[in-house]
């Protein structure tokens, strides 16, 4: 017996539509404040090949919360010397901040980058 069309597992997967895009985008930025880079690293893995508007904020939100990471661990060091303290603070209320901001551009559709971020993923 034949199948029409027969799809290889993992083909290409469909394209979501303009509110599914803004939903999971939203998602990912705001999963960014409460579990750290994990939700943009799953949505930019899972979701990148779904439409153009979902894989730029997944990989602006990666692009950001890594470059987090990579604040806390340098404040964390320097906490020997004083200077850490303020860079730790500054990088939480960053990490508070931004991207609420992320997500309200996002729900609105309007394309978004976070200020201040090293760009690992494209």
């Amino acid at each position: 017996m034949t199948y029409p069309n027969p799809q290889p597992y993992g083909g290409p997967a469909a394209p979501m539509s303009p509110s599914d895009e803004k939903l999971w985008a939203v998602l990912i930025n705001v999963g960014g404040i409460f579990f750290s880079f994990f939700p943009a690293l799953i949505g930019y893995l899972v979701l990148k090949d779904r439409g153009p508007f979902i894989r730029a904020h997944a990989a602006t939100a990666l692009n950001f919360q890594l470059t987090l990471l990579i604040a806390y661990l340098v404040g964390g060091i320097l906490t020997i010397v004083l200077i850490g303290i303020p860079i730790l603070i500054a990088a939480g209320i960053l990490a508070l901040v931004f991207p609420i901001i992320a997500a309200v551009k996002a729900g609105g559709g309007q394309w978004w980058t976070y200020p201040l971020t090293i760009p690992f993923v494209r």
